[in-house]
Formats: C-alpha cells, structure tokens, sequence
C-alpha cells in the first residue's frame, strides 16, 4: 500500500510525504513495513526511508494490531519527533543541542526534496 502524508505543523507542513506499507505473506503474525519513499530530515528515518517504529518490531508486534494502529503511529513519529525513536544520531543530536538549526534545515529539506501537498 502507498499513499502520502501531508503534515500540518512545521518543519514539514511545506509538502507531502510519500510512504509505502508492505504486508508480508505471513500478516498478521508478521509485522507489516513502513517505509518513507520521500527523503525526509527527521532523526527517525534512516537515509533509505526505514522508520524507527517499535510498534512493528518484531519484538513489540501483536497480530491484533490493525493498519490504521500502524498509520496512525507513524503519523506520531513524524510531529513528535521524540528522542527515543532514533535512527540518525546526528540529527537526533542537532534537535536536542540546536533546534533551531535542525528545524530550519528540515523546513529546507522538505521544500527541496517532498512532494506537492494536496489539494484541499
């Protein structure tokens, strides 16, 4: 499943992200895969687009756990940016020690590399 995500609140209200969810043959005993496919400035997302999403780690997924369960916190991680779920140390380091710096680099990167946000 792909679709996009158009956030509200900056740094990355400028433009739309989009996002692929791949469910492997084994779902639900398997957790399914998010995956950015814009390249986005967040210190929870990985150059490739991997997100740090405990919730379908391995050992945190439950077969009960729904995909909107699963939207629904990758929408969390993108407006929170919480320390904790860290793929990129470097930016994770850059939010905590100069925020200012790091939202204006990521208000720049949307501009440059997201994708038109949609039509109201």
């Amino acid at each position: 499943m792909a679709a996009r995500i158009a956030k509200n609140n900056p740094p990355y209200n400028a433009g739309a992200f989009r996002f692929e969810l791949t469910f492997s043959p084994h779902h639900p005993l398997s957790p399914p895969r998010a995956r950015l496919c814009t390249s986005i400035y967040h210190p929870g997302v990985d150059a490739e687009g991997n997100v740090c999403q405990p919730l379908t780690s391995t050992q945190h997924w439950a077969p009960s756990t729904r995909a909107t369960q699963v939207l629904q916190d990758l929408l969390l991680l993108l407006d929170s940016l919480d320390p904790e779920r860290v793929l990129r140390q470097d930016l994770a380091w850059e939010l905590r020690e100069r925020p200012e710096l790091f939202h204006r680099r990521a208000e720049e990167h949307t501009r440059q590399h997201s994708e038109p946000r949609p039509e109201p």
